[in-house]
């Protein structure tokens, strides 16, 4: 018996990061996380910075570190935007610390309220960049 899955293609602004058959995807969203299965109702759901994870046709999991972005299902399909998109192993948390650490900045220097809202953004990025990667021992 096959294995029930659906199609998903994950993209960011670097591009496409997935784009094949899934069996489950667990979302990041405002109020928890949000999983979705092969003949999933359809919706649109926001995402927000965290992890995502997806399990692949033959069920093996694949962590996702994912900005902000939108989550579309219809007719067994899931496409998924984000501002990024990167495995855990792959952040490096040198420059994820330098980036929380100008962001900090940013907000202290009372600029307009675009501009806090934009460093704010950054902070929230960096702050879960740097939250799962230690979550994978990585230095």
């Amino acid at each position: 018996m096959e294995k029930k899955t659906f199609g998903l293609q994950v993209m960011s602004i670097n591009g496409v990061f997935y784009n094949d058959r899934a069996s489950e995807i667990i979302l990041p969203c405002i109020d928890g996380e949000y999983a979705i299965l092969p003949g999933h109702e359809e919706l649109i759901l926001a995402i927000y910075n965290g992890k995502m994870t997806i399990r692949d046709a033959i069920g093996d999991r694949i962590d996702v570190i994912v900005g902000r972005g939108s989550c579309q299902v219809a007719n067994n399909r899931v496409i998924v935007l984000v501002d990024t998109a990167e495995k855990p192993e792959d952040i490096d948390r040198n420059r994820a610390q330098r980036a929380l650490e100008r962001a900090e900045e940013e907000m202290r220097q009372n600029k307009s309220i675009r501009e806090y809202y934009t460093a704010q953004a950054a902070m929230a990025r960096a702050l879960t960049r740097l939250k799962h990667s230690q979550d994978y021992g990585i230095d």
